[in-house]
């Protein structure tokens, strides 16, 4: 027998949270998400408590809140055809996907900031990527030495770039965030607060604080 799927809703923070479209579907574990729209959805196993679930959502509050609020931010934004580059708004060329110009810039601009933060931290990473991450800016697998990195970063000031290397590059002489890791980072970018206070802000108003 084919069951079918089942849909209510719940709040993340309890009543007057944020509403959330809970699913019941053949998944193994819980899956939260945002829409394009700004609407949360959840999936959950057929098995699952509602408790659980709501359990999960209060849990998870703090993240939903940024997200929704990113894609709100999103959906705010003038189409003016301008496309943030660099801490820059600019005209793209004609035909060109922002993620496509980002990724080209990123190539170009890559090899000389790793290489300056490498020679600063003493370190070689085996091999770089260029990904269009949703929830990072980098990660870094220090058992092989590859580091991928976000090419939205093209679309913020180049010290976010340059702080997102040295964070990256870190992690091969310390895995973890301890005290080490961020000793070793802030003598590598000293600037890293004011890094990640701009990466925290959407690309648009980047540029106008940044540029």
């Amino acid at each position: 027998m084919t069951r079918r799927t089942t849909i209510t809703t719940l709040a993340a923070g309890g009543p007057g949270g944020i509403p959330v479209e809970v699913e019941r579907r053949r998944v193994r574990r819980l899956n939260l998400r945002v829409r394009a729209d700004g609407s949360a959805h959840l999936s959950v196993p057929w098995r699952c408590p509602l408790a659980e679930a709501q359990r999960f959502l209060d849990e998870h509050e703090a993240w939903l809140r940024t997200h929704v609020a990113r894609r709100a931010e999103r959906a705010a934004e003038p189409d003016d055809g301008l496309v943030p580059l660099w801490g820059r708004l600019v005209s793209p060329p004609a035909d060109a996907a922002p993620e496509e110009l980002w990724r080209g810039e990123l190539a170009a601009r890559l090899p000389e900031v790793a290489k300056r933060m490498e020679a600063v931290l003493g370190v070689r990473a085996a091999g770089w990527q260029l990904r269009i991450m949703k929830t990072r800016w980098g990660s870094c697998t220090p058992r092989t030495g590859r580091i991928r990195v976000n090419v939205r970063l093209a679309a913020y000031p180049p010290a976010c770039l340059d702080y997102v290397v040295a964070h990256e590059l870190t992690h091969l002489l310390e895995p973890s965030h301890n005290a080490r890791f961020h000793a070793l980072l802030a003598r590598a970018f000293p600037e890293e607060a004011a890094a990640r206070a701009l990466l925290r802000r959407p690309a648009r108003e980047a540029c106008e604080r940044g540029a």
